[in-house]
C-alpha cells in the first residue's frame, strides 16, 4: 500500500517511481500538490493528455507536470515538465488515487473511528474491529459486519445481512437479504434487497408472488447512487466480482451479472436475464427478461434488446441487433430522408411556376378578375 504523499508536494521524481518507471529524463525541481485537467490546471498540479484531439489543450496548459505519450512530447509548452507514459489515462488515474485516497470511496461525515453512540444496533449483531459508523446508524438481529467497513448516517441493515472487509457504504442505503464481499463500494441510495415486481393475475385480480431469495454481491464491486438491485424471487440475484454498476440502475429479481461487467446509467434489466463476463452496456439500454448476454457482448446506449446476444458480439438499436445490421440501416435511412428533401427543394420552383401560370390563364379569360 502507498504511503500518503508529503504535504509540501511531490517531486517529479517521485511520480516516476510511484508509476515504476525510470528516472525522469530532464532534471527539474517541480513538485505538484493535486491534479487537475489540462484547460484549468496551474503549476502546481499534474495533468495529463491522451488522443490527438486535446492537442489544443496540451500546447496552452499552464499545469506543473503533465504525463504524455512520447509522440506529444513535442506539444508541451515551456512551462510544463512532460513525463513520458505509455497509457497517460491509466497512469494519471493512479496518481489521483495516491493524491487524493479519500476519492476513492465514498467517506463518511464524521470521520472517526468507531461507532456513533446514535447508532441502533440489535445484540445480535457481530461487528469486527476497525469499523466506523456515521449518526443514525440502523442494523437488524444477526447481522455480519466485518473489519475496515465504513457505514455512512442513516443506513439501514437489515437482520442477517453479512458485508465483508473494507466495505465503503454511503448515506442512506437500505440493505436487505444480502450477503456482501470484500471491498465494495454502494454509493448514496442504493437499495439492495427489496421486493422484485412479481405478480400473478387470477380472478381476483394481481395477486403478488412472494419473493424469497436473496442477493449476492462478489469483491470489488461498485455500484452508483439510487440503483437499485432487487432480491431474488426463488434464487438469488447476483452480481459477479468487479462489476461496475453506475447511477439509476434497475436490477431486477433472479438477474444475473457476471465479473467485471459495466452498466452505465439508467439502464434497466428484466427478470432472469443473465449477462455473462465482462458485459458492457450503454446508458439508458432495456433488457428484456430470460434472455442471455454473452461473454463480452457490447450493447448501445439506448438499445432494446429482445433476444439473446452471442457472445463477444456488438448490438444495438431498438429492437437491438448486430451493429453492423443497424447501422447498415440507420445510413439507408437517412439517405432516403435526404433523398427526399433534395426532391422536395427541387419540386418547388415548378410548384411556384405551375401557380403563377394558371393565374395568369385565369386573367386571360376574365379580364376583369
Amino acid at each position: 500500500m502507498a504511503v500518503a504523499p508529503p504535504r509540501d508536494g511531490i517531486h517529479l521524481s517521485d511520480i516516476a517511481e510511484y508509476l515504476g518507471l525510470g528516472p525522469p529524463d530532464i532534471t527539474s525541481e517541480r513538485r505538484v500538490e493535486s491534479a487537475a485537467s489540462l484547460d484549468v490546471a496551474e503549476p502546481w498540479h499534474v495533468s495529463y493528455m491522451e488522443g490527438a484531439g486535446h492537442a489544443h489543450l496540451l500546447r496552452t496548459t499552464r499545469a506543473g507536470i503533465c504525463l504524455v505519450q512520447q509522440r506529444f512530447v513535442s506539444l508541451v509548452p515551456p512551462g510544463t515538465v512532460p513525463l513520458v507514459v505509455d497509457n497517460p489515462r491509466s497512469a494519471y488515474a493512479r496518481l489521483l488515487g495516491w493524491l487524493h485516497p479519500e476519492a476513492l470511496k465514498p467517506g463518511l461525515i464524521f470521520p472517526l473511528d468507531g461507532i456513533d453512540e446514535t447508532c441502533r444496533i440489535h445484540p445480535t449483531v457481530i461487528i469486527e474491529p476497525g469499523v466506523a459508523m456515521d449518526p443514525g446508524v440502523i442494523i437488524g438481529s444477526h447481522a455480519v459486519i466485518c473489519a475496515g467497513t465504513t457505514i455512512g448516517a442513516h443506513t439501514v441493515i437489515g437482520p442477517d445481512v453479512v458485508i465483508g472487509r473494507d466495505c465503503a457504504i454511503s448515506t442512506g442505503v437500505s440493505i436487505t437479504k444480502c450477503r456482501i464481499g470484500d471491498r465494495v463500494l454502494l454509493h448514496a441510495g442504493v437499495r439492495i434487497g427489496q421486493d422484485g415486481f412479481g405478480f400473478v393475475l387470477d380472478a381476483g385480480g394481481h395477486r403478488k408472488f412472494p419473493q424469497i431469495g436473496g442477493v449476492v454481491i462478489g469483491d470489488d464491486v461498485e455500484i452508483g447512487a439510487n440503483t437499485t438491485v432487487d432480491r431474488g424471487s426463488g434464487h438469488d440475484t447476483l452480481i459477479g466480482a468487479g462489476t461496475k454498476i453506475d447511477n439509476l440502475v434497475q436490477i431486477a429479481h433472479n438477474v444475473r451479472i457476471g465479473r467485471h461487467c459495466i452498466i452505465v446509467a439508467q439502464v434497466g434489466i428484466a427478470g432472469s436475464t443473465v449477462l455473462d463476463d465482462y458485459v458492457v452496456v450503454g446508458g439508458q439500454a432495456a433488457i428484456a427478461d430470460h434472455l442471455h448476454i454473452g461473454r463480452g457482448a457490447s450493447l448501445a446506449a439506448a438499445s432494446g434488446v429482445m433476444r439473446d446476444v452471442p457472445a463477444g458480439e456488438r448490438w444495438g438499436g431498438s429492437p437491438a441487433k448486430p451493429a453492423r445490421e443497424w447501422l447498415r440501416e440507420q445510413a439507408v435511412l437517412a439517405r432516403i430522408a435526404t433523398f427526399g428533401s433534395r426532391r422536395r427543394a427541387m419540386a418547388r420552383p415548378r410548384t411556384i411556376l405551375a401557380e403563377g401560370w394558371f393565374q395568369t390563364f385565369r386573367r386571360r379569360l376574365r379580364p376583369e378578375a
